[in-house]
């Protein structure tokens, strides 16, 4: 095994990352031959007195799976020793929405970390690095990370909608009583949030249009796009905690789809900085239909064509990112 790749993650002992860390310690995501050097970040004891105790006994842990593929695993506090010649970072930690709190108040809460963290990864982090954001709201995160961290070119910067991605699949394949694996083509436009689009109109059943298929309308429109769109809220409501599993789920399968490539014939959903790809305004992270090349790179799918129901939803999602961005604009240097 002569390569390494060092994996920074943030709110390392969080309940998402304690799915996360362990698939991405087992070679499932960077394969057999690759090793893996864990940099695992929490807060300080001064500000999360637990945090640290347990992300150290999640480290111990991880070496009691004697995983061939996990060279080293070090936990700190220090960003700048987080990011050191990372060559992915995914940032999970990030404050929850408290009781009475509006989406703007999670929006101004988290930014300032991001600032901080954006600026260390473009200090320290490896030239070839890639970045996730998961801890929401992640795409604007991910846009005040960017914009703090421009030494790293702009295309490294991703925001995950894979999650949702993997959700609106399962539906549909539920709805159409089909394996997952039939169903393709699947785009989440737009933010990670209850205004996203889950596009049923480019997707596709066995290489058939969804809407060939399942030909209940109604249900695509009015139940499918707004399970979808609430299912976060949903699983809260129903567990009350938000997803973990999951969401880790949703991480790895965007690591994998960057680092292995996306089958032919087929796209993965991600929010990128958009290059005005579909009149989306340059500079916005915004969801879109990528294809990868296994290297790192990706490709917004051109061409596809929205009805009059999915450009509205399109312009909903498109107007609530540039209300976000309006939010944190002094956190955006010029």
């Amino acid at each position: 095994m002569s390569k390494v790749v060092r994996v920074a993650v943030t709110g390392a002992a969080g309940r998402v990352s304690s799915s996360l860390i362990v698939r991405l310690a087992s070679g499932e995501v960077f394969g057999p031959n690759t090793q893996v050097v864990l940099q695992l970040l929490e807060l300080p004891a001064s500000i999360a007195p637990a945090a640290m105790k347990n992300l150290e006994g999640a480290m111990y842990e991880l070496q009691d799976c004697g995983f061939s593929t996990l060279k080293d695993v070090v936990i700190t506090d220090d960003p700048n020793k987080a990011f050191d010649g990372a060559n992915w970072a995914v940032l999970v930690g990030a404050a929850p929405r408290g009781p009475g709190e509006q989406r703007s108040d999670l929006i101004r809460k988290n930014g300032p970390g991001f600032v901080s963290q954006g600026k260390a990864i473009a200090a320290k982090a490896a030239s070839d690095v890639r970045v996730l954001v998961v801890g929401n709201p992640c795409n604007t995160n991910c846009l005040i990370a960017q914009r703090n961290g421009r030494e790293v070119p702009a295309e490294r910067w991703h925001a995950m909608t894979r999650l949702d991605h993997n959700r609106a699949v399962s539906a549909i394949a539920l709805k159409a009583a089909v394996p997952n694996a039939a169903v393709t083509c699947m785009t989440i436009w737009g933010n990670h949030s209850n205004t996203q689009y889950p596009d049923f109109t480019n997707a596709k059943i066995n290489g058939k249009p969804v809407t060939d298929v399942i030909t209940d309308r109604a249900w695509l429109e009015g139940t499918f796009v707004p399970a979808n769109q609430d299912r976060g809220k949903f699983i809260i409501d129903t567990t009350k905690v938000s997803s973990s599993f999951s969401a880790a789920n949703g991480a790895i399968d965007h690591v994998k789809s960057f680092v292995t490539g996306t089958p032919a014939g087929d796209w993965t959903s991600a929010a990128v900085v958009s290059k005005g790809e579909y009149g989306v305004p340059a500079g916005l992270v915004f969801g879109y239909p990528c294809t990868t090349s296994g290297d790192g790179n990706w490709k917004v799918v051109e061409g596809l064509k929205l009805d009059a129901f999915g450009q509205a939803k399109f312009k909903a999602t498109l107007d609530e990112l540039l209300k976000e961005q309006e939010v944190v604009k002094d956190l955006l240097p010029s």
